[in-house]
Order: C-alpha cells, then structure tokens, then sequence
C-alpha cells in the first residue's frame, strides 16, 4: 500500500498534513528531514522536450539529473525522503494523445523508481512521487490521477500553475479539483512559463529569478478569487517558493473584498478557508525577513522544507539546510514543541448607524464562543471611550488547532457574515504572550 509520510524540518518537525482513503494519516510530528520541491527529470522527458524543440523553452537548460545523483545530495544534505514531480515545461506540445501517453510513461517509470528503492520492510523508500497530469485535457487528467494514486502508489499529484493558456482556477478545472478533493489528495504546485506572454519581457530576467514568483502568486490568486480552496477544501495544496509574492497579494486582495463584491466584480470569497488549505515550501533560499512575511498569514506548521535540487546545486543546499535549521530553531520552535497560547486583538471600526447592531451581535459571539468551546479562553469586547465606534476584542485561544475550529463554528459564521457591511476597517494584532504560565492565576483571581 502506498504511504504518505509526514514531511517536517529534521528535530524542528514542520508537519503537514495529508489525507489518504478519508481519514488523516501521518500528521504526528516525526524526526524527518523531507524535501517538498525536487525534480526527477528522466531521459524519455528529456528526449520529448528536445524532439519538439523546448528544450530552452523555461529560459535555461534542463539540469543532468539521475537517482544516484540525488540519493548523493540527500545523504551529504541529511535529507531522509524526498517527493520528485516532473520539471517545466509541460509535455504538452498541441498532441494530446502524444501528452496523454507520455504522462503515463514518466509517472510509471517514477514509480518503479520509487519500488527498487524499497528495503527490506519497514524501511521505506526515500523516493516518493506526484504524478504528472495530462492537461488540459479535464477528463484524461482525472483518469490519470485515479490510475497514479490507486496503482502506481503516487502520494499526490503536480499541478502546473498554467498549460498552454489554461490558468489553474479556470473553471473548466472544477472537476478535476472536485475529484482531488474527494480524494483528499496531496497537490504540489510549481510556476510555468506564463501564456500568453511577450518574450521580450524575460530577455533580461530569465523566469526563475521573477518571472515564476509572479506566476505563482498570479494562479494562487486566481484561484482565491474564484474560491476554489474554500469549495475544495479536501485538497492539501503546497505552494513553491516562499509563497512568492502572496505575503503582499493576500492582504490587498482583502481589504479590495468588499468593494469588489459590492459592485459584483468578483464572487464570494471566504480568506480563512482558502489559506486553510495551502502549505508553503522553502525552496529558493529565502531569507529570514522573507519567512517572517509569510507567517504574517499562516502558522509555522505549514512551512514545508524543499530544496528545487537538482536546480541548485548540492553545496548551496547543504548550506541552506543548516541555514534554515538555525533560523527555524530559534524564531518558530517553541510554536512546534508545545501548544501555545494565541492572543490577539482585533481593532474594529463601525461604520455609522450599526453601532448598536454591531454590539450586540459581538456580545453574543463572545458569550457563545467562550460557554461552548472548550479551547476559546477568552472573547472580550471593549469599547473606547473617547470614539464609540471604536471597538476592541482580545482574543485568547488555547492554540491554533482551537483557533481553526473557533473559526468554523456556526455562531461565528453568523458573526462574520451578519457585520460584514457593519465593518468600516478591521485590523487583526497578533501578539507574543510574555509571561503565558500568568494566564491561569489572571482568570482565578477574577
């Protein structure tokens, strides 16, 4: 039976979670370095990018690449596992059937690979697999991804941000995302050339140094805008790169929201539960400032280690390795060893004649959030004096597991959508609890 392991930073234990046959699988944290991002690229792809002359079509050449060569990197690097999806460019070159039979042949030629590296049980394989789907053909993509997770032992699927002009969100898409959502499947993104586009645009800057960080946050957001985590939600979806430019997108596309709705520019879109869905890789170096700016929207749980190999080179991600290692450890461990509280302040501006409305409807979201759930510790309204429509709440929760929850609960589904056109601004203030092990005395003492 195929596995679907936990990938987490070495002792530092990033976890992700994965769900395989309906039910979650392998989210404990596990003292694994696992790589997210790295190529296989086989001599049949290789020979098919070059027949149809693409081979510099991604700006610069395909890499040499090979199994013992990498199983070489992970041993100098300390990288257990590693999951391998096919490079840029996409075999689709106008030929369907070409596409088709070419998808089946590199994913079956993966999984081999990833069987003659299986030991004598319970060893496991270092190598696992995505499948490449042959789009944009909707059905034979869906076909595909049936045969590689349920035969070939794939533990997900890879996904071009765009084949030939078709953008992830288009919604010609939904019904491969409805199928890897009841499948609860593993789904790894990775930049292409974007389409249409004018070459000269990248003489200059060949696209993996901006071209593809664009290109992600382009189709990441497409796909926000339509919705599509939020409808899907059974999908754990990986983004490349650091998550690209979304640390900028996320908060313009929210605080744009409203009046794009109000004036029927874009359809219902629900933030929390599509970010809900996305895990994050660190391939491409980023730096610290970087990784900070990507948890300005999600939690360290959903960082994932990747090293792009074999695009860099196997010094830069030894390098790297200990460079993340240090970084991690000392800013996001103490997120990871123990649960820890979440304390934030949600600044609040109430637009005029809702006041009274607004009140009421925080009073009674706080009353039912802190009676019914057991990890909300405290929802507490407040308002200031000198400006009355001027609201204050501070938010304790018991960790982020309790805050997710809270976050689906009916009551403040109602909250949400009933103040929504209340809200004039809204401002959400993450804080570092300094003295956490005071919090059980504060509320005895009350």
């Amino acid at each position: 039976m195929r596995k679907i392991f936990t990938l987490a930073l070495a002792a530092f234990m990033f976890a992700a979670c994965a769900k395989q046959n309906d039910k979650m699988v392998n989210d404990q944290m596990v003292n694994v370095l696992s790589d997210y991002h790295a190529h296989a690229i086989p001599d049949s792809y290789r020979e098919l990018v070059a027949k149809h002359g693409m081979a510099l079509d991604e700006g610069f050449p395909l890499p040499q690449w090979s199994a013992e060569t990498h199983l070489q990197m992970m041993a100098e690097a300390g990288i257990d596992r590693v999951i391998l999806t096919l490079p840029a460019p996409h075999p689709y070159f106008g030929d369907q059937a070409e596409c088709t039979a070419a998808c089946r042949q590199f994913n079956e030629e993966l999984a081999d690979l990833v069987e003659s590296q299986n030991g004598t049980e319970p060893v496991e394989s270092p190598f696992a697999f995505a499948a490449t789907l042959p789009l944009p053909d909707v059905q034979a993509a869906i076909a595909e991804a049936r045969y590689a997770l349920d035969t070939l032992g794939a533990v997900g699927v890879k996904l071009a941000t765009n084949v030939y002009g078709q953008y992830l969100g288009d919604s010609v898409l939904d019904p491969l995302m409805q199928f890897l959502s009841d499948r609860h499947a593993l789904v790894i993104l990775h930049p292409h050339k974007p389409s249409p586009v004018n070459g000269k645009v990248m003489t200059q800057t060949p696209l993996a140094m901006q071209e593809y960080l664009s290109e992600t946050t382009r189709t990441v957001c497409n796909m926000v805008s339509r919705n599509i985590f939020a409808l899907y939600p059974g999908m754990c979806v990986v983004v490349p790169h650091a998550g690209a430019y979304l640390p900028i997108a996320i908060p313009r596309m929210r605080s744009l929201y409203p009046v794009m709705r109000k004036n029927g520019l874009v359809g219902e879109i629900d933030f929390d539960a599509n970010l809900r869905s996305l895990y994050f890789d660190l391939a491409g170096s980023p730096s610290d400032e970087t990784v900070q700016a990507l948890l300005t929207f999600t939690t360290p749980d959903h960082l994932l280690y990747g090293t792009d190999y074999p695009y860099v080179a196997s010094q830069v991600i030894k390098n790297n390795v200990e460079r993340m290692k240090n970084y991690l450890v000392e800013s996001q461990k103490s997120k990871v060893e123990s649960p820890e509280l979440i304390v934030r302040i949600a600044e609040i501006e109430v637009n005029d004649g809702y006041l009274e409305q607004y009140l009421a409807a925080a009073h009674n979201v706080g009353t039912k959030s802190v009676e019914s759930e057991p990890g909300v510790i405290c929802i507490f309204p407040m308002q200031v004096k000198e400006q009355p429509n001027t609201i204050r709440i501070v938010e304790i929760y018991r960790n982020q597991e309790a805050y997710q929850s809270h976050l689906q609960t009916p009551h403040f589904l109602d909250y949400k959508q009933g103040t929504l056109h209340m809200i004039k601004s809204l401002k959400l203030v993450d804080t570092n609890p300094l003295a956490p092990e005071a919090m059980p005395l504060i509320f005895k003492k009350y």
